[in-house]
């Protein structure tokens, strides 16, 4: 089989943060910008990959979503335990400079992990988990 990943996604709660954090900060190009009902989805990606993309959604648009159910999604995404994702770069350290510098919330600075990469963590403007480490 030939299989790749074309998307990921990850929630967002607020479009220009989110805009700001992953075209401005992490330098990932816009591919498409969608409006619907007051929502956005917008979908991001790296330079030079443009069948690998992430789409950034409106947290619990499905409209088979509880009340309660998007509460539970609300806490979870300020507790930042809803999303994340991994990505890599050549350069952890210059990347963690970087992304800091734009203002990102640190969680945890660059390091050699025992499971053997080296890795940094932020979270985005919605809370999600966005670990980075090291290209082999």
């Amino acid at each position: 089989m030939d299989i790749s990943i074309h998307a990921s996604f990850l929630p967002q709660d607020d479009p220009d943060a989110a805009l700001g954090f992953y075209r401005d900060i992490l330098g990932f190009e816009v591919r498409n910008d969608v409006g619907y009902g007051g929502m956005r989805w917008i979908t991001v990606g790296p330079a030079g990959q443009p069948t690998t993309s992430i789409v950034l959604t409106p947290p619990a648009a499905d409209p088979g979503v509880t009340d309660d159910e998007r509460k539970v999604i609300a806490e979870m995404m300020a507790k930042g335990t809803y999303g994340g994702i991994v990505l890599a770069t050549p350069d952890v350290d210059a990347t963690f400079e970087r992304v800091q510098a734009g203002g990102a919330d640190v969680v945890q600075e660059p390091i050699d992990q025992p499971y053997g990469v080296r890795d940094c963590a932020f979270r985005d403007p919605a809370g999600n988990m966005i670990r980075i480490q090291q290209r082999a």
